[in-house]
Protein backbone atom coordinates (compact mmCIF):
# COMPACT_ATOMS: atom_id res chain seq x y z
CA UNK A 1 0.00 0.00 0.00
CA UNK A 2 3.01 2.27 0.66
CA UNK A 3 4.00 2.18 -2.79
CA UNK A 4 0.86 3.52 -4.30
CA UNK A 5 0.33 6.18 -1.80
CA UNK A 6 3.92 7.79 -2.32
CA UNK A 7 3.68 7.16 -6.29
CA UNK A 8 4.63 9.55 -8.71
CA UNK A 9 2.33 12.11 -10.23
CA UNK A 10 0.31 10.30 -13.26
CA UNK A 11 2.44 10.25 -16.63
CA UNK A 12 2.70 13.36 -18.41
CA UNK A 13 1.71 11.32 -21.49
CA UNK A 14 0.18 7.84 -22.00
CA UNK A 15 -1.07 5.87 -24.70
CA UNK A 16 -4.39 4.58 -24.10
CA UNK A 17 -5.61 1.17 -23.75
CA UNK A 18 -7.05 -0.24 -26.73
CA UNK A 19 -8.47 -3.96 -26.96
CA UNK A 20 -6.56 -5.58 -30.56
CA UNK A 21 -4.21 -2.52 -30.77
CA UNK A 22 -1.95 -2.02 -27.82
CA UNK A 23 -0.18 -5.53 -27.87
CA UNK A 24 3.36 -6.48 -26.78
CA UNK A 25 4.38 -5.16 -30.40
CA UNK A 26 2.60 -2.25 -30.86
CA UNK A 27 3.57 -1.22 -27.26
CA UNK A 28 7.50 -2.08 -28.51
CA UNK A 29 6.70 0.05 -31.62
CA UNK A 30 5.60 3.01 -29.70
CA UNK A 31 8.50 3.03 -27.17
CA UNK A 32 11.43 3.59 -29.76
CA UNK A 33 9.61 7.30 -30.31
CA UNK A 34 9.47 7.96 -26.63
CA UNK A 35 10.88 6.88 -23.86
CA UNK A 36 9.25 8.21 -21.00
CA UNK A 37 5.30 7.80 -22.65
CA UNK A 38 3.13 5.56 -20.28
CA UNK A 39 2.59 2.56 -22.28
CA UNK A 40 -0.73 0.45 -21.08
CA UNK A 41 -1.66 -3.25 -22.27
CA UNK A 42 -5.10 -3.99 -23.63
CA UNK A 43 -7.43 -4.46 -20.96
CA UNK A 44 -6.85 -8.06 -19.51
CA UNK A 45 -9.88 -9.82 -17.37
CA UNK A 46 -9.24 -10.53 -13.64
CA UNK A 47 -10.33 -14.17 -14.37
CA UNK A 48 -8.28 -14.35 -17.26
CA UNK A 49 -5.24 -14.07 -15.58
CA UNK A 50 -6.25 -16.79 -12.78
CA UNK A 51 -7.09 -19.31 -15.04
CA UNK A 52 -6.02 -18.97 -18.38
CA UNK A 53 -2.31 -18.75 -20.40
CA UNK A 54 -0.83 -15.95 -18.00
CA UNK A 55 2.87 -15.90 -20.55
CA UNK A 56 0.64 -15.01 -23.03
CA UNK A 57 -1.62 -12.61 -21.74
CA UNK A 58 1.16 -11.09 -19.36
CA UNK A 59 4.28 -11.08 -20.82
CA UNK A 60 6.51 -8.11 -22.60
CA UNK A 61 9.56 -7.09 -23.38
CA UNK A 62 12.06 -5.31 -21.39
CA UNK A 63 11.93 -2.20 -23.32
CA UNK A 64 8.30 -1.26 -22.94
CA UNK A 65 8.54 0.10 -19.63
CA UNK A 66 7.12 2.16 -18.10
CA UNK A 67 4.05 0.26 -19.10
CA UNK A 68 0.48 -0.03 -17.08
CA UNK A 69 -1.23 -3.51 -16.85
CA UNK A 70 -5.27 -2.61 -17.37
CA UNK A 71 -7.25 -5.17 -15.80
CA UNK A 72 -10.92 -5.73 -16.25
CA UNK A 73 -13.19 -6.77 -12.58
CA UNK A 74 -15.36 -6.46 -10.40
CA UNK A 75 -14.82 -9.03 -7.65
CA UNK A 76 -12.21 -7.63 -5.04
CA UNK A 77 -11.40 -10.58 -3.93
CA UNK A 78 -10.87 -12.00 -7.75
CA UNK A 79 -9.06 -8.87 -8.74
CA UNK A 80 -6.10 -8.79 -5.42
CA UNK A 81 -5.61 -12.60 -6.83
CA UNK A 82 -5.03 -11.37 -10.18
CA UNK A 83 -2.72 -8.55 -9.31
CA UNK A 84 -0.33 -11.17 -6.85
CA UNK A 85 -0.36 -13.56 -10.04
CA UNK A 86 0.85 -10.30 -12.26
CA UNK A 87 3.41 -9.36 -10.15
CA UNK A 88 5.95 -11.36 -11.16
CA UNK A 89 5.90 -9.83 -14.30
CA UNK A 90 7.25 -6.67 -13.67
CA UNK A 91 4.02 -3.92 -14.58
CA UNK A 92 4.88 -0.34 -13.41
CA UNK A 93 1.36 0.38 -12.70
CA UNK A 94 -1.99 -1.12 -11.92
CA UNK A 95 -5.27 -0.30 -13.88
CA UNK A 96 -8.86 -0.91 -13.33
CA UNK A 97 -11.10 -0.42 -16.26
CA UNK A 98 -14.04 1.26 -15.57
CA UNK A 99 -14.72 2.90 -18.77
CA UNK A 100 -15.07 0.38 -21.48
CA UNK A 101 -18.81 0.55 -22.32
CA UNK A 102 -18.95 -2.96 -24.80
CA UNK A 103 -21.52 -5.24 -23.97
CA UNK A 104 -18.92 -8.10 -23.57
CA UNK A 105 -17.68 -5.98 -20.72
CA UNK A 106 -20.95 -5.16 -19.32
CA UNK A 107 -22.23 -8.67 -19.47
CA UNK A 108 -18.69 -9.34 -16.85
CA UNK A 109 -20.48 -6.32 -14.56
CA UNK A 110 -16.81 -4.46 -14.94
CA UNK A 111 -16.08 -1.78 -16.89
CA UNK A 112 -17.93 1.60 -17.44
CA UNK A 113 -20.87 0.13 -15.91
CA UNK A 114 -19.03 0.56 -12.47
CA UNK A 115 -19.90 4.17 -12.45
CA UNK A 116 -22.98 2.83 -10.91
CA UNK A 117 -21.82 1.26 -8.04
CA UNK A 118 -18.50 3.50 -6.54
CA UNK A 119 -18.43 1.79 -3.32
CA UNK A 120 -18.02 -1.66 -4.83
CA UNK A 121 -15.15 -0.23 -7.05
CA UNK A 122 -13.57 1.31 -3.80
CA UNK A 123 -13.65 -1.97 -2.33
CA UNK A 124 -12.35 -3.56 -5.78
CA UNK A 125 -9.24 -1.01 -5.58
CA UNK A 126 -8.90 -1.49 -2.04
CA UNK A 127 -8.06 -4.79 -2.32
CA UNK A 128 -6.13 -4.57 -5.57
CA UNK A 129 -3.50 -1.73 -2.91
CA UNK A 130 -3.32 -4.17 -0.22
CA UNK A 131 -2.09 -7.17 -2.80
CA UNK A 132 -0.11 -4.82 -5.40
CA UNK A 133 3.56 -3.38 -4.93
CA UNK A 134 2.94 -0.49 -7.40
CA UNK A 135 0.73 2.36 -7.54
CA UNK A 136 -2.99 1.13 -8.57
CA UNK A 137 -4.71 3.36 -10.81
CA UNK A 138 -8.71 3.91 -11.89
CA UNK A 139 -10.04 4.77 -15.62
CA UNK A 140 -13.15 5.95 -15.77
CA UNK A 141 -15.83 8.06 -17.56
CA UNK A 142 -17.27 11.43 -16.03
CA UNK A 143 -20.78 9.31 -15.83
CA UNK A 144 -23.35 7.18 -17.60
CA UNK A 145 -26.58 7.02 -19.01
CA UNK A 146 -28.64 9.59 -17.13
CA UNK A 147 -26.27 10.16 -14.56
CA UNK A 148 -25.70 13.83 -13.95
CA UNK A 149 -21.92 13.86 -14.25
CA UNK A 150 -22.04 17.61 -11.73
CA UNK A 151 -23.03 15.15 -9.33
CA UNK A 152 -21.65 11.74 -9.92
CA UNK A 153 -17.90 12.00 -10.73
CA UNK A 154 -17.44 14.01 -7.16
CA UNK A 155 -18.66 11.48 -5.35
CA UNK A 156 -17.03 8.61 -7.38
CA UNK A 157 -13.62 10.20 -6.99
CA UNK A 158 -14.19 11.03 -3.66
CA UNK A 159 -14.71 7.04 -3.01
CA UNK A 160 -11.97 5.96 -4.88
CA UNK A 161 -9.98 8.71 -2.83
CA UNK A 162 -10.99 7.25 0.32
CA UNK A 163 -9.55 4.01 -0.91
CA UNK A 164 -6.58 4.78 -1.56
CA UNK A 165 -5.91 5.86 -5.11
CA UNK A 166 -4.07 8.43 -5.96
CA UNK A 167 -4.16 8.78 -9.37
CA UNK A 168 -7.37 8.65 -12.10
CA UNK A 169 -7.28 9.09 -15.75
CA UNK A 170 -10.60 10.37 -16.48
CA UNK A 171 -12.63 10.09 -20.24
CA UNK A 172 -14.58 12.93 -20.55
CA UNK A 173 -17.25 11.83 -22.02
CA UNK A 174 -20.14 9.73 -20.57
CA UNK A 175 -20.80 6.11 -21.84
CA UNK A 176 -23.84 5.31 -23.11
CA UNK A 177 -24.79 1.73 -22.18
CA UNK A 178 -27.74 1.36 -24.41
CA UNK A 179 -28.49 2.77 -27.88
CA UNK A 180 -24.46 2.78 -28.56
CA UNK A 181 -21.87 0.72 -29.50
CA UNK A 182 -18.43 1.07 -28.14
CA UNK A 183 -16.98 2.90 -31.61
CA UNK A 184 -20.13 5.55 -31.05
CA UNK A 185 -19.24 5.62 -27.36
CA UNK A 186 -15.73 7.16 -28.51
CA UNK A 187 -17.52 10.02 -30.70
CA UNK A 188 -21.07 11.10 -29.92
CA UNK A 189 -21.28 11.61 -26.06
CA UNK A 190 -20.12 15.11 -25.88
CA UNK A 191 -16.18 15.70 -24.65
CA UNK A 192 -16.50 17.86 -21.03
CA UNK A 193 -13.48 19.15 -20.32
CA UNK A 194 -14.13 21.59 -18.35
CA UNK A 195 -16.11 19.51 -15.21
CA UNK A 196 -12.48 17.17 -15.68
CA UNK A 197 -10.11 20.58 -15.25
CA UNK A 198 -12.62 21.62 -11.89
CA UNK A 199 -12.10 18.14 -10.96
CA UNK A 200 -8.54 18.65 -10.51
CA UNK A 201 -9.40 22.11 -8.93
CA UNK A 202 -11.18 19.96 -6.28
CA UNK A 203 -9.20 17.31 -5.78
CA UNK A 204 -5.58 18.51 -5.34
CA UNK A 205 -4.45 15.34 -3.49
CA UNK A 206 -5.31 13.47 -6.66
CA UNK A 207 -3.38 13.42 -9.50
CA UNK A 208 -5.82 13.42 -12.30
CA UNK A 209 -5.18 12.74 -16.49
CA UNK A 210 -8.00 13.57 -18.94
CA UNK A 211 -8.48 11.77 -22.00
CA UNK A 212 -11.12 11.63 -24.52
CA UNK A 213 -10.37 13.79 -28.48
CA UNK A 214 -7.12 14.84 -27.72
CA UNK A 215 -5.27 14.12 -30.80
CA UNK A 216 -1.77 16.19 -30.90
CA UNK A 217 0.81 17.66 -28.26
CA UNK A 218 -0.02 21.22 -28.80
CA UNK A 219 -3.47 19.85 -27.17
CA UNK A 220 -2.03 18.03 -24.28
CA UNK A 221 0.13 21.00 -23.40
CA UNK A 222 -2.78 23.23 -23.17
CA UNK A 223 -4.57 21.06 -20.86
CA UNK A 224 -1.86 20.47 -18.82
CA UNK A 225 -1.47 24.44 -18.65
CA UNK A 226 -5.10 24.67 -17.59
CA UNK A 227 -4.35 22.70 -14.24
CA UNK A 228 -3.93 18.60 -15.51
CA UNK A 229 -1.40 16.29 -14.50
CA UNK A 230 -1.56 14.24 -17.68
CA UNK A 231 -3.14 13.55 -20.86
CA UNK A 232 -3.85 10.29 -22.35
CA UNK A 233 -4.01 9.92 -25.96
CA UNK A 234 -5.45 6.95 -28.31
CA UNK A 235 -6.60 6.74 -31.61
CA UNK A 236 -4.28 9.47 -33.13
CA UNK A 237 -1.48 7.85 -31.09
CA UNK A 238 -1.94 4.22 -32.86
CA UNK A 239 -2.59 5.91 -36.38
CA UNK A 240 -0.32 9.34 -36.39
CA UNK A 241 2.36 7.78 -33.96
CA UNK A 242 4.89 10.14 -35.32
CA UNK A 243 3.12 13.50 -34.74
CA UNK A 244 1.93 12.51 -31.11
CA UNK A 245 5.25 10.38 -29.76
CA UNK A 246 8.05 11.76 -31.41
CA UNK A 247 9.43 14.96 -29.58
CA UNK A 248 6.89 14.08 -26.58
CA UNK A 249 9.68 13.79 -24.22
CA UNK A 250 10.17 17.11 -24.53
CA UNK A 251 7.40 17.45 -21.65
CA UNK A 252 9.59 15.55 -19.54
CA UNK A 253 12.67 18.27 -20.96
CA UNK A 254 14.43 15.92 -22.72
CA UNK A 255 15.16 16.60 -26.68
CA UNK A 256 14.43 13.02 -28.06
CA UNK A 257 12.52 12.69 -31.66
CA UNK A 258 13.82 10.26 -33.89
CA UNK A 259 12.67 10.52 -37.45
CA UNK A 260 11.12 7.35 -39.14
CA UNK A 261 14.47 6.29 -40.35
CA UNK A 262 15.33 5.68 -37.08
CA UNK A 263 12.43 4.08 -36.08
CA UNK A 264 12.51 1.59 -38.35
CA UNK A 265 16.34 0.68 -37.19
CA UNK A 266 15.44 0.71 -33.73
CA UNK A 267 12.81 -1.82 -34.60
CA UNK A 268 15.20 -4.39 -37.20
CA UNK A 269 16.77 -6.27 -34.17
CA UNK A 270 13.17 -6.80 -31.95
CA UNK A 271 11.36 -7.91 -35.35
CA UNK A 272 14.78 -10.36 -36.17
CA UNK A 273 14.05 -11.77 -32.87
CA UNK A 274 10.19 -12.38 -33.14
CA UNK A 275 10.80 -14.11 -36.94
CA UNK A 276 13.90 -15.94 -35.18
CA UNK A 277 11.65 -17.88 -32.99
CA UNK A 278 8.43 -17.78 -35.26
CA UNK A 279 6.11 -15.34 -35.51
CA UNK A 280 4.80 -13.59 -38.98
CA UNK A 281 6.12 -10.24 -39.82
CA UNK A 282 2.61 -8.79 -39.94
CA UNK A 283 2.09 -9.28 -36.24
CA UNK A 284 4.33 -6.23 -35.81
CA UNK A 285 4.01 -4.33 -39.25
CA UNK A 286 -0.19 -3.80 -38.86
CA UNK A 287 0.71 -1.25 -35.94
CA UNK A 288 3.38 0.48 -38.24
CA UNK A 289 1.20 1.21 -40.88
CA UNK A 290 1.02 4.67 -39.43
CA UNK A 291 4.92 5.82 -38.86
CA UNK A 292 4.81 7.79 -42.39
CA UNK A 293 1.15 9.74 -41.81
CA UNK A 294 1.35 13.33 -43.08
CA UNK A 295 4.82 12.62 -44.75
CA UNK A 296 5.34 11.95 -48.40
CA UNK A 297 5.41 7.77 -49.27
CA UNK A 298 2.79 7.52 -46.87
CA UNK A 299 0.68 5.71 -48.95
CA UNK A 300 3.26 3.80 -50.79
CA UNK A 301 4.36 2.78 -47.18
CA UNK A 302 0.93 1.17 -46.27
CA UNK A 303 0.32 -0.44 -49.63
CA UNK A 304 3.61 -2.36 -49.81
CA UNK A 305 3.37 -3.65 -45.54
CA UNK A 306 -0.17 -4.20 -46.39
CA UNK A 307 0.00 -6.23 -49.51
CA UNK A 308 3.37 -8.41 -48.68
CA UNK A 309 4.07 -8.49 -45.16
CA UNK A 310 1.60 -11.18 -44.52
CA UNK A 311 3.08 -13.23 -47.05
CA UNK A 312 4.69 -16.68 -45.74
CA UNK A 313 7.78 -15.90 -45.18
CA UNK A 314 7.82 -12.47 -45.25
CA UNK A 315 10.67 -10.98 -43.49
CA UNK A 316 13.12 -8.32 -43.03
CA UNK A 317 13.39 -7.53 -46.44
CA UNK A 318 9.79 -6.52 -46.84
CA UNK A 319 10.37 -3.78 -44.62
CA UNK A 320 13.33 -3.00 -46.70
CA UNK A 321 11.43 -2.87 -49.63
CA UNK A 322 8.46 -0.33 -48.17
CA UNK A 323 10.91 1.76 -47.01
CA UNK A 324 12.15 2.22 -50.41
CA UNK A 325 8.46 2.57 -52.02
CA UNK A 326 8.59 6.01 -49.12
CA UNK A 327 11.49 7.02 -51.23
CA UNK A 328 10.25 6.77 -54.60
CA UNK A 329 7.10 8.24 -53.64
CA UNK A 330 8.54 11.14 -51.63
Amino acid sequence: MDANLHQDRVARLAVAPMIDWTDRHCRVFHRTMSRHARLFTEMVVDKAIIHGPRARLLGHDAAEHPVALQIGGSEPESLAEAVRLAAPFGYDEINLNVGCPSDRVQSGCFGAVLMKDPALVGRCVAAMIGAAEVPVTVKCRIGVDDQNPEEVLPAFLDTIAAAGVRQVTIHARKAWLQGLSPKENRDIPPLDYDLVLRMAQRFPDLSIAINGGITSLDQARDLMAQGLDGVMIGRAAYHDPMSVLSGADALWGEDFAPEPAEVLAAMRPYIAAHLAEGGRLHQITRHMLGLFTGRPGARAWRRYLSEHAGRPGAGLPVLDDAEGAVRAAA
